[in-house]
């Protein structure tokens, strides 16, 4: 299959896209400051018409002048001050590009990165370009569209195991072709992964290939900010992606729910790393450290891979922040109704226990297993619709009510991971509109999800503990310095 990074990233769900256009925040626009420079220009062209007439208005025309200039001078600075969101910065740090290559100066100015990069790897010869995947479009497309043979394309596919993974290809993903007259092909490449290139050749019946070893470099980036407005728009400030924004908060699910616990003040500082190759950034990379401070509460995340290979993120102390349960089992939304021991039925219209918790959402939004466990029960129960339980250990039971739809091939008796989708939000049941209703019973007896006690994890020890305090030490230093960034704005 074709490599192509982070394209499914891209197409974010209709949650995350509701969420981020509810919080997105316009920016100021400076249209009063033009109009009162407008105003100023006005007055000294009236001041020196009239300056001929009496040296008072001379006198006006002068001070007026002065005031134009001081307005021309002043204004854009002032305009700068009163951009929103002042407290929330970040910290560049200035990463040294490698020098452009003497190959790309000669190239044509390219239509993406990716083309540019294309380019780069052909060589810049002539009669190279670069062909993006539409949607519902195939290789044989492809081809037709460029004016190739379907016999030079089957000719292809048969000599070369790499071409034939092309039949797999994705909106997005980006081949370049080689035809230095109408209809003859004599090279095509592609990128196999962020680290491998294909490059296959051909000359008459010959069909040679390739692979170009491309070497990946992680740069270690630093962001911090102050939420005024919400998470999303703190990370914009800071410079991060939507996506790292997430990252950083998945970072801090078990202890911060980010649906109902943010307050304006909250603040956060990020070490974290991004991918590049020759001098191109291709995506986010890993969280490596952070610090997330809630209603005043100070948590803080370091990544750590012990001996095994596997990569968890643990306090200071070298306690894992992963918990038996996670807070909240679907990604940001708000909550619509809370436990209760009373509450009017929306639709019975009578008082009766509401036993759990109701996230609303857009239909379709991924539901996650809060913990590690076995399918109880999946099926339709009376007035929660599609719902499925699950059983952890002895005592714990979770339940998620009016789904849409379980997981594919989800069934009783089934093993689940801690987040792992089981299932989609919808309304099934007795609801009047999309939502998850999720509840937490210990021993049977039903606790409230937002406020009950999560079982915290074993420490690391020994040599595993002697590695994450070696690890956590490259970036104690450099959040502290990038966090004191951010109070000192506040300050």
């Amino acid at each position: 299959m074709i490599y192509q990074s982070d394209w499914r990233h891209r197409r974010s769900s209709s949650s995350r896209q509701a969420v981020r256009r509810h919080y997105h925040q316009r920016p100021v626009h400076a249209k009063s400051l033009s109009r009162f420079r407008n105003a100023l220009l006005d007055v000294i062209t009236r001041a020196l018409h009239f300056g001929v007439r009496n040296r008072r208005t001379t006198m006006l025309g002068g001070s007026a002048l002065a005031v134009v200039l001081v307005g021309l001078v002043v204004l854009p600075v002032f305009a700068g001050v009163m951009r929103p969101d002042p407290i929330a910065k970040q910290l560049n740090i200035p990463l040294q590009l490698p020098p452009a290559s003497e190959t790309l100066s000669t190239i044509p100015a390219p239509v993406s990165a990716l083309e540019s990069d294309l380019y780069l790897g052909s060589n810049s010869e002539d009669g190279w370009q670069v062909v993006t995947v539409r949607r519902n479009e195939t290789l044989g497309n492809i081809f037709s569209r460029l004016g190739l043979s379907a016999t030079t394309m089957h000719r292809l596919l048969e000599a070369s195991d790499s071409v034939r993974a092309l039949t797999q290809i994705h909106p997005g993903d980006q081949i370049a072709f080689r035809i230095p007259k109408d209809g003859v092909l004599t090279a095509l490449q592609f990128d196999r992964s962020e680290s491998e290139r294909v490059l296959v050749e051909i000359d008459g019946q010959d069909v040679k290939e390739r692979t170009i070893e491309r070497a990946l470099e992680r740069r270690t980036q630093y962001g911090s900010a102050v939420i005024s407005s919400s998470l999303f728009a703190a990370g914009e400030a800071a410079g991060m992606s939507d996506i790292q924004v997430m990252r950083l908060a998945e970072v801090f699910n078990y202890d911060v729910d980010f649906a109902q616990d943010l307050r304006e003040g909250d603040r956060f500082a990020v070490v974290y790393e991004s991918i590049y190759r020759d001098g191109v950034r291709l995506r986010d990379g890993d969280v490596l450290a952070a610090v997330f401070v809630n209603q005043g509460k100070r948590y803080e995340a370091f990544r750590y891979t012990d001996s095994s290979g596997r990569s968890d993120f643990y306090r200071a102390d070298g306690r894992s922040l992963r918990k038996a349960f996670i807070r909240t089992p679907v990604e940001f939304t708000r909550i619509s109704s809370r436990f209760s021991s009373a509450r009017k039925h929306p639709i019975l219209g009578r008082m009766r226990a509401h036993r759990g918790v109701d996230y609303a959402a857009p239909t379709g939004t991924p539901v996650r297993a809060a913990g590690n466990g076995t399918v109880r029960f999946v099926g339709n129960q009376s007035g929660y619709g599609r719902t499925i339980e699950l059983q952890h250990g002895n005592q714990v039971t979770t339940l998620y009510g009016h789904l849409s739809r379980f997981a594919k091939g989800l069934n009783k008796g089934d093993k689940v991971q801690q987040g792992e989708v089981i299932g989609y939000v919808g309304m099934s049941g007795l609801a009047t509109g999309p939502h998850l209703h999720y509840e937490f019973r210990v021993g049977g007896v039903h606790r409230d999800p937002l406020s009950v006690d999560l079982p915290v994890s074993e420490p690391l020890t020994g040599t595993e503990l002697a590695g994450f305090q070696k690890a956590r030490e490259q970036f104690a230093t450099a959040l502290a310095v990038v966090e004191d960034q951010s109070l000192a704005v506040v300050r």
